[in-house]
């Protein structure tokens, strides 16, 4: 295992289950000085936190403003080990690339200790081609008045060039990345994607999507269907979406394994 010296780890702590933390993850947060857990750009489980302190000792919760604007985090940096926990990977979200670079600039050490990505995750559970997947989008929740298209118009861009998309759900009705997480639910992804649709002038009613609830823990399910079938689904926690482009003969055979 690496030495831990002071200067800041980006440690990725995996899917949503603690057990799938790397023993080097897991040695390097317990051994750091100060441990904190990334907050807005992925969710655990409670009962994942109450386990995660078990595991590394306790940690502080960090929101976006913290994170963003780091001059705290990295001063405290500057003299002591100080772990970042992300769920995931740490370099999924561009933002922990960014913190790479601002603690680059003041000469801190930043390392960083990868985990399971959803990434990961969804292309080997589904059964398509990691290589045929295209750009990685985000669905938004809509603030006010102003509804976004760019998700829905990045992947018509995909299956334009027949390649898969995978469509992470908004966590924060807010936009702040401040207040308590709110994951989108189905039925809200399927409205929103409805709205926006109809916004850009196109038809998704016999779109297949695939709907992945909480992967990576004892609770994933993978549900495949038509916008309505995926709406109607229920439970779950923390869901993204899969859309995929045209479908060779071995990947529709391991979509039929999920059809609602």
């Amino acid at each position: 295992m690496r030495e831990v010296t002071p200067g800041l780890w980006l440690v990725g702590i995996g899917p949503g289950d603690i057990d799938s933390m790397s023993l080097e993850a897991v040695e390097v947060a317990r051994g750091c000085d100060h441990r904190f857990l990334e907050g807005y750009t992925a969710l655990l489980p409670p009962a994942q936190e109450e386990l995660l302190a078990e595991r590394v000792g306790e940690w502080t919760r960090l929101m976006r403003p913290a994170v963003e604007n780091p001059d705290e985090l990295l001063e405290l940096a500057r003299t002591s080990a100080v772990a970042l926990l992300v769920v995931g990977d740490p370099l999924q979200a561009t933002t922990h690339v960014d913190l790479q670079l601002r603690a680059r600039e003041r000469g801190i050490s930043c390392e960083v200790v990868h985990g399971i990505s959803i990434t990961t995750i969804v292309t080997g559970a589904l059964g398509l081609q990691s290589y045929r997947f295209g750009r990685q989008v985000t669905l938004a929740y809509p603030y006010g008045n102003y509804l976004p298209t760019s998700p829905l118009e990045l992947v018509l861009a995909n299956r334009q060039q027949n390649l898969h998309s995978l469509m992470l759900l908004d966590l924060d009705p807010s936009g702040m990345g401040e207040a308590e997480q709110q994951p989108m639910s189905p039925a809200d992804a399927m409205a929103v994607l409805g709205r926006a649709a109809e916004k850009i002038g196109v038809d998704i009613e016999g779109w297949t999507m695939v709907l992945c609830s909480d992967m990576g823990t004892s609770e994933q399910r993978i549900v495949c269907g038509t916008p309505e079938q995926i709406s109607s689904v229920e439970g779950g926690r923390i869901h993204c979406l899969v859309i995929p482009g045209s479908l060779d003969e071995l990947e529709e055979l391991a979509l039929e394994r999920w059809r609602a």
